[in-house]
């Protein structure tokens, strides 16, 4: 590698200036600057792509080759194709959501006695990706399901986008492609190609970040607050987002109204949806009643995760909720997530992110669960790309992409089937 070639990555909090060269005149020509987003843009989108199609294919064929989703319950990893998977689970429910609203209830399952006490219902899942499921499919006919993986597959993109332009800021171009390259391959992106809100929150929030980090408070603030129409995990974000315009408040660097704004619209998504549940089961604290009387989900101070910690790498399965391969991928994610967490504070990322990682891994491993989702609620985790990202930009193109390619095509089992077939996504 030649290292008189390599460009020095600017710092992520540095303003960049305008171009002054005479050959590269500024212009409104609307082709103009289409030919340069496509220039800068294009090479993100078409490694992620690839990526994602090569462990996508891989997936269908495992799911292909055994026929498992033949012998299951179309609601829950079955169907009459082997895409069909990709709706099942809480794609199922969200897909009844956008064909038929919601019936928010606290209904007693009669005579329970053990930890289900409650009925489930729609009332769970946030309103913000069923109602675009539903626009899309009335403007497209694609009808839920395909309209479900349409805002995914657009929205886990955009994440791609974001991750790029976050991570761009610490370590340059080849920085950003990396990153973007490991949003495809990690642990739980099965489900950004799914019926599922996961690819939707991360696009939200790495652009909430990324809008702290560049100093546009309400754009942040009005992201954040579309957030939290869309997974209840948004309260670290909302979290990152106030901590971060206080300082901003503090250090008086942005005037005071814009700083504010962005901390009083932050939160009004998420107390917006919890409210109206509430009003609706006449319980403000019905949500979180549901949660854990008819899903078993609820704040307990991590027993659960300590639990599945020291039972799975014994071989023990005596836990509560015990899927062994998805579990198995749980343990190595909290484990590569705290491997990786000292590596980000070495870099010192802006508070935004620091707060939203730390707090979203505290509401995560926190909270009792069915372990084997632990893969998928920390998608979120996108900072902690940084430090492996900053490490792969020192391989050239070819090598960095043979390198995620071979961890695509692995994740079609590690990030697909293991979670949609052999456990709960």
């Amino acid at each position: 590698m030649n290292h008189s070639t390599v460009t020095r990555p600017r710092p992520w909090n540095a303003r960049l200036s305008p171009p002054t060269a005479p050959d590269r005149p500024r212009t409104s020509d609307p082709l103009h600057r289409l030919r340069r987003a496509a220039e800068h843009h294009g090479p993100v989108l078409l490694m992620y792509g690839t990526l994602k199609l090569i462990g996508f294919g891989a997936f269908m064929y495992l799911l292909h080759s055994t026929g498992d989703y033949q012998r299951k319950n179309p609601r829950f990893g079955g169907g009459a194709r082997p895409w069909d998977v990709l709706a099942t689970w809480d794609g199922w429910w969200y897909q009844q959501i956008a064909e038929h609203g919601y019936h928010p209830a606290l209904v007693p399952v009669p005579g329970a006695t053990g930890m289900i006490t409650l009925e489930g219902n729609s009332a769970a899942f946030f309103p913000l990706y069923p109602a675009l499921m539903r626009t899309v499919s009335a403007l497209t006919g694609l009808g839920s399901y395909g309209a479900g993986l349409l805002v995914s597959i657009v929205a886990s993109f955009v994440a791609a986008l974001g991750i790029y332009a976050v991570a761009e800021r610490f370590g340059g171009r080849g920085a950003g492609l990396a990153a973007a390259g490991l949003w495809a391959v990690w642990p739980g992106s099965g489900v950004e190609w799914a019926v599922y809100s996961d690819s939707l929150y991360v696009a939200l929030a790495v652009w909430a970040c990324h809008a702290v980090m560049s100093r546009r408070w309400l754009t942040a603030g009005l992201l954040t607050c579309a957030a939290g129409l869309n997974r209840p995990t948004a309260a670290a974000l909302i979290a990152a987002v106030a901590l971060a315009a206080l300082l901003a408040l503090h250090r008086r660097e942005d005037g005071i109204r814009r700083p504010l704004a962005a901390m009083l619209l932050a939160p009004l998504g998420l107390l917006a949806y919890l409210g109206w549940v509430g009003h609706r089961m006449g319980d403000y604290g019905g949500y979180f009643r549901l949660q854990s009387g008819a899903w078993a989900h609820e704040w307990d101070f991590g027993r659960q995760t300590l639990d599945v910690l020291t039972s799975v790498p014994v071989g023990r399965s005596d836990y509560l909720f015990p899927w062994p391969f998805a579990d198995m991928i749980g343990v190595g994610v909290v484990l590569l997530a705290f491997a990786l967490l000292p590596l980000l504070f070495r870099i010192r990322p802006p508070v935004v992110l620091t707060v939203h990682t730390v707090l979203t891994l505290v509401l995560v491993l926190g909270s009792q669960q069915i372990f084997g989702n632990v893969s998928r609620y920390l998608l979120p985790l996108f900072p902690l790309f940084l430090p492996p990202a900053l490490a792969l930009r020192r391989l050239g193109p070819v090598h960095r992409f043979m390198l995620l390619a071979t961890a695509a095509l692995a994740s079609g089992s590690y990030a697909g089937y293991a979670l949609f077939e052999l456990g709960v996504p």
